[in-house]
């Protein structure tokens, strides 16, 4: 039942893309990267499909998970790039170089922090391999160290962007993204603290990472909004 779901979502989500990429021809003469990043998005769907069943047939090897979810973000960043790129919202952004390279590190940071994330995700489903499904309080009692570093990983996450977003505040640069930024980040620590400390509800592990999709998404738009605003911090 669960292939067949996963089937159904993926060719959802490339009937999708092909829509975009032959709604992209439009933009050939004025754009001509937005239509080549569309079609470049639609064959790294295919590709990603391709790498998905690899790591079924792997019997979930820890390294084709990893790269399988790191296509996934390209897919993602390419996406939020090719709206970016004819979103003409008049935005009332600052720059600063500082906040840039903060942006930045950070988006770094929760790639990292996703990584460790898919190791642990690993290490969870060959215990529930070894001990089964109704064993819930069992799977995390002995973790591997990827667990204690994805842990520990995530307080100096949490720091970067905070710094981050009083940066923002207290400069008032215009980056309202910061917020959402916030949220999320909220949202991935109690989601992981319930998973440990509550022994996976319901639903738990599954929004623990469709929250870090969505914040690596969100960091990544912030980071082009600060790479190309319209007015200089320094006239303020």
């Amino acid at each position: 039942m669960d292939r067949v779901y996963q089937q159904i979502v993926w060719s959802s989500a490339g009937l999708a893309t092909l829509i975009l990429a032959i709604a992209s021809l439009s933009y050939w003469r004025m754009k001509k990267r937005i239509t080549l990043l569309s079609w470049l998005v639609v064959f790294g769907m295919g590709f990603q499909a391709w790498l998905g069943a690899t790591v079924v047939y792997s019997v979930l090897e820890p390294v084709k998970i990893t790269l399988h979810m790191l296509m996934a973000l390209l897919i993602v960043a390419l996406l939020l790039y090719i709206i970016y790129s004819v979103n003409n919202e008049d935005k009332r952004i600052y720059y600063d170089r500082t906040t840039l390279v903060l942006a930045s590190f950070a988006l770094i940071l929760t790639l990292i922090q996703i990584v460790l994330g898919t190791q642990v995700r690993q290490f969870v489903d060959h215990q529930i391999e070894l001990i089964g499904d109704d064993t819930k309080r069992l799977w995390l009692q002995d973790p591997s160290i990827s667990f204690y570093i994805h842990r520990s990983f995530s307080i100096v996450v949490l720091i970067v962007n905070s710094f981050l977003a009083y940066r923002i505040f207290k400069l008032n640069l215009g980056h309202i993204k910061i917020i959402w930024i916030l949220f999320l980040l909220l949202v991935e620590v109690f989601s992981g603290m319930a998973m440990y400390y509550l022994d996976f509800p319901f639903a738990s592990q599954p929004l623990h990472l469709v929250i870090a999709s969505i914040l690596f998404g969100v960091q990544f738009y912030l980071v082009l909004d600060a790479l190309k605003p319209k007015i200089s911090a320094n006239s303020l």
